[in-house]
């Protein structure tokens, strides 16, 4: 079984802004799988369903980002999931706007969500998508992740949700370094 977890924050408040790219690419993934994210258990909204015979869940925690860890710790007890077979999607400030990064076994990177997984599972053997935002100087870094993209920004990451479909299928199929030999640009 494997579990995709998207970052976010809960709320109306905060859709579509660059923290809840996780949020926005699992939604996009369920919506091309006919899936409907409707459960909620643990201070998260789920589904669970197979795709190319793989029994997956999809997984967006509804306590706040930095909090996300908590919730995942609990999925992964509960549905006895391997830490080697969580794939965790969020957003990345040392990223470009709308490039895709995967790693396996990498630190927090500063992201606090990710801190916090790591806090929670006492190591990190989960595998992440990480999908860029880029990082404005200009503004305070908490201002920054909770606000909206431009248009330009936003069509950059449209591309890269609708590419994270892609990379999901083949998650869920492929061996995770042939996946990061596919996907990750040099």
């Amino acid at each position: 079984m494997k579990l995709i977890v998207g970052l976010g924050n809960p709320g109306k408040e905060y859709e579509h802004t660059r923290h809840n790219v996780g949020f926005d690419v699992i939604d996009f993934f369920a919506s091309k799988v006919g899936a409907t994210i409707d459960k909620d258990k643990f201070q998260g909204l789920y589904t669970k369903g197979k795709v190319d015979g793989e029994d997956i869940i999809l997984l967006k925690p509804q306590k706040f980002i930095n909090l996300s860890g908590e919730v995942m710790r609990k999925y992964a007890d509960y549905f006895k999931v391997n830490e080697r077979d969580i794939l965790v999607i969020h957003d990345d400030l040392d990223l470009e706007v709308g490039k895709i990064k995967l790693k396996e076994r990498s630190s927090s990177g500063g992201h606090n969500g990710m801190k916090n997984i790591e806090a929670n599972f006492k190591n990190n053997e989960y595998k992440q998508l990480k999908i860029g935002i880029s990082n404005n100087k200009e503004s305070d870094t908490k201002d920054y992740v909770l606000g909206k993209f431009s248009r330009d920004d936003r069509e950059k990451i449209e591309e890269a949700i609708k590419k994270s479909y892609d990379i999901i299928i083949d998650y869920i199929n492929l061996d995770f370094n042939e996946l990061q030999n596919k996907y990750n640009k040099r």
